[in-house]
């Protein structure tokens, strides 16, 4: 689709006022003439974005138009099932799925899109009910939803199984598989600096990060080659079908004004209390390492919906290493021993994850050579 922005004007513009008066973010038009995307629009879809943990750029994209068009539906509004060649997604499945979570059934993360998990925990209810498990939410299965007192409060089952996945998983590293997404690639370099692009430093960091987890005995996959851009949807699909334990995305990051600098690392959540309490877990291990290791500006850990966050079925954290658009952030990522110091830090933010607090030093202190150690000791006592 094409992006709309302030000063458009036409169908498609109307279509997204008529959304936003509906969410209760803009006054409902009824001035004739085309509808134009004035200001007072820019600014309703700001606070949408931010609300849906978008981007927040005023401009309606193919990520923002899809969450308005989710927005849209309301539990009940149509039936929902499972269609392999055009997943349903929408608010409604968002609401079915944490309704199934409270009920005690296993529906995956709630993200929004009617999944095969979504179904099967569906047809588990429906046949617990009494119900004709087809995996449809029709008006019958809707009734007993909303009749049943949920077997679980006060917790996010799909996150306390991830949880108790990292748990299970113990403190080496050895043979846990990770995938590492260098951003952009291709014909897409991302953030260009003169004849620096972000897609050049991504791929070098992520084959630096790649060495050091393979040292550790970790099997460590690249989402891309240097010379492809697959979009985030493939990405998230190729790291749920490698059965990824983590899913680890690279960035750096632009801004009109040249003084912008430092890192940040996103997480998934939604902005209404649904967040990967992993994810969220990793991305500050990850953003206190990189920080205390270079002295970055800390510009802390941010609950995101972006696809590689949303549709990963794993811990998934994005980070985004510095500014190109900044000369100092720009000549310390150009620099490849600061790049050394990035791929170490990253590595053992992933450790102190699996360590669960035990056998850990002072952020920023670890080494690449302790954590050798540590991996040989716990093979020794093992």
């Amino acid at each position: 689709m094409q992006l709309l922005h302030r000063g458009d004007v036409g169908p498609a513009v109307a279509e997204i006022k008529n959304t936003l008066a509906s969410l209760g973010l803009l006054p409902a038009n009824g001035r004739p003439g085309p509808a134009l995307f004035d200001e007072a629009v820019e600014q309703a879809v700001r606070g949408f974005q931010q609300q849906r943990g978008l981007i927040t750029d005023g401009v309606v994209g193919p990520a923002t138009y899809r969450a308005l068009t989710d927005a849209r539906w309301r539990l009940g509004d149509r039936s929902l099932a499972f269609l392999v060649s055009k997943p349903v997604s929408g608010d409604d499945v968002f609401a079915l799925q944490e309704r199934l979570l409270e009920l005690g059934y296993d529906a995956g993360r709630p993200d929004g899109i009617f999944s095969a998990e979504t179904e099967q925990a569906l047809r588990s209810f429906q046949r617990d009910y009494g119900l004709t498990p087809d995996g449809i939410c029709g008006p019958g299965t809707l009734r007993a939803l909303k009749q049943l007192a949920p077997k679980v409060r006060g917790g996010r089952p799909v996150f306390l199984r991830e949880q108790e996945k990292v748990r299970r998983a113990g403190p080496r590293l050895r043979g846990k598989r990770i995938v590492i997404d260098p951003g952009h690639g291709g014909g897409d370099r991302g953030v260009t600096v003169g004849d620096v692009s972000e897609a050049d430093l991504t791929w070098d960091l992520a084959r630096r990060l790649e060495g050091r987890m393979v040292a550790t005995g970790m099997e460590a996959l690249i989402t891309r080659g240097p010379n492809a851009c697959p979009p985030d949807s493939d990405r998230a699909a190729f790291a749920n079908e490698a059965g990824a334990d983590m899913f680890l995305s690279l960035h750096a990051d632009a801004n009109p004004s040249p003084g912008a600098e430092g890192v940040a690392s996103f997480h998934f959540g939604t902005g209404n209390g649904t967040t990967s309490t992993v994810g969220e877990a990793l991305a500050g291990f990850l953003q206190r390492e990189i920080v205390a290791r270079t002295g970055m500006r800390d510009c802390r850990t941010h609950p995101k919906t972006w696809d590689v966050l949303r549709l990963t079925r794993m811990p998934a954290v994005r980070m985004e290493i510095g500014y190109l658009t900044n000369e100092h952030d720009r000549n310390r990522l150009l620099d490849p021993s600061f790049r050394d110091v990035v791929a170490e830090g990253l590595l053992v933010a992933v450790k102190r994850l699996y360590l669960l607090g035990k056998d850990d030093q002072p952020t920023g202190t670890f080494t690449f050579d302790d954590l050798l150690r540590h991996e040989l000791a716990r093979a020794e006592g093992a």
